[in-house]
């Protein structure tokens, strides 16, 4: 089968930290670009941060930017999400997605080929 696999949600408190991985089986990372999203309650879903295919080019929503990086580990077929400083407004689930375009991340008009199946982050005291 053909999937992306996260992992390494869960409960932190607030200004705390987590990491979350994307993983790939049955495909190869290397030739795909990384989404993150973000989904909460009652709430559109929001494009969190990207990694190109083909340079490693990175890309943030201003929401996250300066505390989020998107990381990519080929070798592990692995990209990364590490989040600094969470807040409570960060809790939602959170999906990877992977595109097969080349070139710089896009937002409009990205055909994404695979998703998780997300994982839940709360940040709470």
């Amino acid at each position: 089968q053909v999937q992306l696999v996260e992992s390494g949600g869960g409960l932190v408190q607030p200004g705390g930290s987590l990491r979350l991985s994307c993983a790939a089986a049955g495909f190869t990372l290397d030739y795909y670009a990384i989404y993150w999203f973000r989904q909460a309650p009652g709430k559109e879903r929001e494009g969190i941060s990207c990694i190109s295919s083909n340079d490693g080019s990175t890309d943030y929503a201003d929401s996250v930017k300066g505390r989020f990086t998107i990381t990519r580990d080929n070798a592990e077929n692995t990209v990364y999400l590490q989040m600094d400083s969470l807040q409570p407004e960060d809790t939602a689930v959170y999906y990877c997605a992977a595109s097969a375009a080349i070139g710089p991340c896009l937002w409009v008009g990205v055909r994404l080929d695979y998703w998780g199946q997300g994982t839940q982050v709360t940040v709470s005291s």
